[in-house]
């Protein structure tokens, strides 16, 4: 029997298995085990994502015994409900023994960690009856959970306990269904509060050219690295995606490298001290960095120089652009042995690196790091290709589709197209595909530009252009400060607390709470605050 392979991506973790079973039949019992997991949060109360699975497997492996005790012939197509409901049905009883201290209260601005399932009742409503009132909103935003992310900063930043220990790494905030915000009055998904009335909530302009929120505002707190990766333009992501479905790439599977057919530009802003790296060096600087790993890599004949050898070779075969691709062909096609053993003399000559040239410490240092948190990959030697990137807070840097980059350690907030599409060159455990990756990268020298705000004043909104796109700072001092955004947009406090007021309606925002302000809203806010907007430039 042909293997199905499926990806299970829930409670902020994802795995893949492979089993005889027919994927219809492994989409529906995924689908049942997410409905299921949302009823146990919803009927428990708990936030925990490793409570909520501990109390759902235990309740499933109840069901289980039970119902092998009663010997019960179930079919396939209903096993899965009736387990499903005799969980439910049990939620009330299983709690009463639950102490008051294992239920937390999460404010507006988090429901960590997953994407949470609308109101049914609620959201039918809100788009037949098209009831909804056209105002500001308060969110309930979904958190992400990576190995990369931290297990402190965004708790902090949000004021939350996370007793699992279970890292956290993105806030996202937006109508991306791998993690929608919830208007919280509503208890529905924005994309369904906007679907409504388009062209109230996002001007006539946004509704009509993208028809609905076109971007996802993320808050990223990088503990260790992410991937290198580069983003498609609009055509390459056309393309892709409807060659993907050609080719009947399930949108989930674990292959999949264009789940939409938008392209990704992202602006990243630093909330603090931030390292990135991003775009490719000059030729001339990459050379030099290889050299000297040439010089110092032993005698003639050693399995160590004819590896580096080979990618210096490379490097010097052709000029310009054609040489990046010749050696990023030649490191990607090395074995892992091969990456291994560069790893392992990249380490030991760390010291002497720092001794001879330390002019370029920081390289020789991250590739170090690099190489103990991911033996054996080739984006361990990406801080020499690669400009390194030190951000101070309220610094940013726009990313162009065709740009390879990596976050390596910080906290930011970043606006983006709202796309997934991400093809990943390596530091990951994650799907990479280095054919397609480098059929899209963009080989031209790039370093950022940086770009910084003025000097605080009490009322300054700085902004960021980004496309269609804009991120804003805004910040109080007390006094009165009228928003000044036309189109539809989602605000974050990220320092202080403030309040908004729109027509004599006064809403409350402390750090990490946020809000969706549709097209054409007038308001005023007043509190000592700093708050980041992400907003469309046209309504």
């Amino acid at each position: 029997m042909p293997k199905s392979e499926l990806r299970i991506d829930i409670l902020g973790t994802e795995i893949s298995i492979t089993t005889d079973e027919e994927p219809a039949y492994l989409k529906k019992l995924l689908a049942k085990y997410r409905q299921t997991i949302e009823n146990v949060r919803q009927k428990s109360g708990l936030k925990d994502p490793l409570k909520v699975a501990v109390l759902t497997g235990f309740l499933l492996c109840d069901d289980l015994e039970k119902a092998g005790l009663r010997d019960a012939k179930i079919n396939a197509a209903g096993e899965a409900e009736e387990l499903t409901m005799g969980i439910i049905s049990r939620l009330d009883e299983a709690l009463k023994v639950s102490e008051p201290e294992e239920i937390y209260t999460v404010p507006a601005s988090v429901k960590a960690p997953e994407t949470t399932l609308p109101d049914a009742k609620v959201s039918a409503r809100v788009i037949s009856d098209n009831a909804a009132p056209v105002q500001i909103y308060k969110l309930e935003n979904t958190v992400k959970n990576y190995d990369w992310g931290s297990p402190e900063w965004l708790p902090a930043f949000l004021g939350q306990k996370n007793l699992s220990r279970i890292p956290w790494a993105e806030l996202w905030m937006g109508v991306n269904p791998s993690g929608p915000s919830r208007v919280v009055p509503l208890s529905c998904p924005l994309s369904e509060l906007i679907d409504g009335n388009p062209e109230a909530f996002l001007g006539k302009e946004t509704a009509g050219k993208y028809g609905t929120l076109p971007f996802l505002l993320k808050i990223i707190a990088a503990a260790k690295p992410l991937s290198i990766q580069v983003h498609p333009n609009a055509e390459q992501a056309r393309k892709g995606f409807e060659r993907e479905n050609r080719e009947g790439i399930p949108l989930g599977a674990p292959n999949r490298n264009y789940k939409d057919p938008n392209q990704k530009n992202e602006i990243l802003c630093a909330l603090g001290p931030f390292a990135a790296l991003c775009g490719f060096r000059k030729t001339e600087e990459i050379t030099l960095l290889m050299d000297i790993l040439l010089l110092n890599s032993g005698v003639e004949g050693s399995g160590l120089r004819e590896i580096i050898t080979g990618l210096v070779l490379a490097l010097k075969q052709d000029q310009g652009e054609n040489s990046l691709q010749n050696f990023l062909s030649a490191l990607f096609a090395l074995e892992r042995e091969k990456l291994l053993a560069l790893g392992s003399f990249i380490k030991l000559s760390q010291t002497q690196f720092h001794k001879d040239f330390p002019e370029y410490v920081d390289e020789w240092h991250l590739c170090s790091y690099l190489a103990a948190l991911h033996p054996g990959d080739p984006g361990i030697l990406a801080p020499l290709y690669l400009n390194i990137l030190e951000l101070a807070p309220e610094e940013a840097i726009s990313i162009p589709a065709g740009t390879p980059h990596a976050y390596i350690n910080g906290m930011g907030i970043e606006l983006l197209s709202d796309s997934d599409n991400v093809l990943r060159g390596g530091l990951t455990s994650k799907h990479v595909d280095h054919a397609e990756l480098m059929k899209i990268m963009n080989y031209s020298e790039f370093i950022p530009n940086i770009m910084r705000p003025p000097a605080k004043t009490r009322t300054v909104s700085h902004i960021y252009p980004a496309g269609d796109f804009a991120l804003s700072i805004m910040r109080g001092s007390g006094t009165e400060l009228r928003y000044a955004e036309s189109g539809p947009s989602i605000l974050i406090v990220t320092e202080g607390s403030a309040t908004v007021n729109e027509d004599g309606a006064e809403t409350p925002l402390k750090k990490g709470e946020s809000v969706f302000i549709p097209a054409g809203k007038k308001a005023v806010f007043t509190g000592a605050f700093t708050a980041y907007i992400a907003s469309c430039r046209s309504s």
